[in-house]
């Protein structure tokens, strides 16, 4: 998720009254994963970009591919770690083996790659943090609004098992979202 893209959306859930059930926080199981994920968006800080990282799990707990955000080195809109995972995905996995893979990411997917999911027929999705605490994060960093509206994952793929956040590791992605917007004020 493009970090800005959460600034205007209602991702809440239940405010809205669209989804039925809030999502289940992150598990002690996922959180080797999560901190690789939060690994990954600290390497795309590092190197210019939004601080999101996701990876792909396969059904028998491997790791099978990951990403970072690459939006600003690559200077394209869409290249989200989650959305290169469904490509990765759909190349090298068939629909029983994406349905039995799991993605763990830094922040809840936007919408464009919830709906990327939901199309490749993807399993469970993990979140270290929501889209509800970053658009928190960026409000009060008055970061600008973004171009698309955020909604929760469930309002665009009903019936996904989704969890998180992984309150374990707010405070570090809450650091990285702020690092970014205040190398992208100070110009640095």
């Amino acid at each position: 998720m493009n970090p800005t893209e959460a600034s205007t959306g209602d991702s809440g859930g239940e405010s809205s009254g669209r989804s039925a059930r809030r999502p289940a926080e992150a598990t002690a199981a996922d959180l080797p994963y999560l901190e690789r994920a939060v690994d990954l968006a600290a390497e795309a800080l590092d190197a210019g970009d939004e601080p999101f990282g996701s990876l792909l799990v396969g059904g028998d707990g491997r790791i099978l591919a990951e990403d970072r955000n690459r939006v600003h080195t690559l200077g394209d809109r869409t290249r989200h770690p989650e959305f290169a995972l469904v490509r990765w995905a759909v190349e090298h996995l068939d629909a029983r083996e994406r349905a039995a893979a799991t993605v763990f990411t830094s922040g809840e997917h936007c919408t464009m790659c919830a709906a990327a999911h939901g199309w490749a027929g993807l399993g469970t999705v993990v979140y270290a943090h929501s889209a509800a605490e970053l658009t928190e994060w960026l409000t009060a960093l008055d970061a600008p609004p973004s171009p698309v509206r955020c909604l929760p994952l469930r309002d665009v793929v009903p019936g996904l098992d989704v969890r998180g956040p992984a309150p374990a590791l707010t405070s570090r992605l809450r650091a990285l979202h702020h690092e970014f917007h205040r190398r992208r004020t100070d110009g640095s």
